[in-house]
């Protein structure tokens, strides 16, 4: 390898890294500031103390947002899941026409601004009588995650050898026991990263909740917004940082179940 080569490689690392700490630095920063034992932010962090915490975790109005945003989020995403499946199928496998303007109706929340999804949402559904409201919210981050599953599943089943479908069948099976046994098995990495995706999405959404949350049912991101117009202390950053957390639980449950090297092979 010559010297020019080892310095562009060199280069190429270093600005990897560079970027990698650009986007994981205000997080750790985050994190750092929610143990402070000061009553404003501040980093470097002064002391170490769980307190902000400790309030966070005894406010009902936090936890409940908290499990407002997981069931939002959860459900969301299991609809996106069996969506973004069925539809993918259509495309990749059918021959009906009309298979890219579906693919286009459906992949559209992807270009369109979410805060413009989320005022269209709101009036439609107060037309339909259930505006503000938990369907409401479950209605409307399907339609924005749902894009992600389609996304990573279609390029799952792009590279997927159609002889051992045709096999499965050959040997007796049906359309059902195929998809089980044969088909998902094997786009599993992708559908496990269309989920992964979706369910981050719908965690960290405020634009399009905003317009569908109350006060009984408001997910965290919405609260937290509320929250920092009126006040800005280190409780603030603690919850923050659980919504972090949550994000790294899940980065780690898609290792532990696919492997992060599997889902991004997959995507290639």
């Amino acid at each position: 390898m010559s010297i020019v080569d080892r310095i562009s490689r060199l280069l190429v690392v270093l600005l990897a890294w560079g970027g990698l700490v650009f986007l994981a630095l205000p997080l750790v920063i985050i994190v750092a500031t929610s143990f402070t034992e000061t009553e404003f932010l501040k980093f470097p962090p002064v002391g170490f103390t769980l307190r902000w915490y400790w309030r966070f975790l005894a406010d009902s109005s936090y936890l409940g947002s908290i499990w407002t945003s997981v069931a939002i989020a959860g459900i969301a995403t299991v609809i996106a899941v069996v969506l973004g499946v069925l539809v993918a199928l259509v495309i990749s496998r059918s021959e009906i026409r009309g298979r890219q303007l579906l693919n286009t109706i459906f992949i559209a929340p992807l270009i369109l601004p979410t805060i413009v999804i989320g005022a269209a949402l709101l009036q439609y559904a107060n037309a339909l009588g259930f505006a503000r409201s938990f369907f409401a919210l479950v209605v409307g981050h399907t339609v924005i995650v749902v894009p992600y599953v389609l996304r990573t599943v279609l390029a799952s089943l792009e590279r997927f050898d159609k002889s051992l479908e045709e096999a499965s069948h050959d040997l007796g099976g049906n359309a059902v026991s195929t998809f089980f046994l044969i088909t998902l098995p094997i786009i599993k990495p992708g559908l496990v990263a269309g989920a992964l995706f979706a369910f981050i999405i719908s965690w960290i959404n405020v634009e399009l909740s905003i317009f569908n949350a109350t006060a009984e049912t408001m997910p965290i991101p919405v609260k937290l917004f509320n929250y920092v117009q009126y006040a800005v202390d280190p409780m603030l950053a603690a919850v923050s940082a659980a919504t972090i957390y949550v994000a790294v639980v899940a980065v780690i449950v898609l290792d532990v179940l696919v492997g992060i090297d599997r889902v991004a092979a997959s995507q290639k």
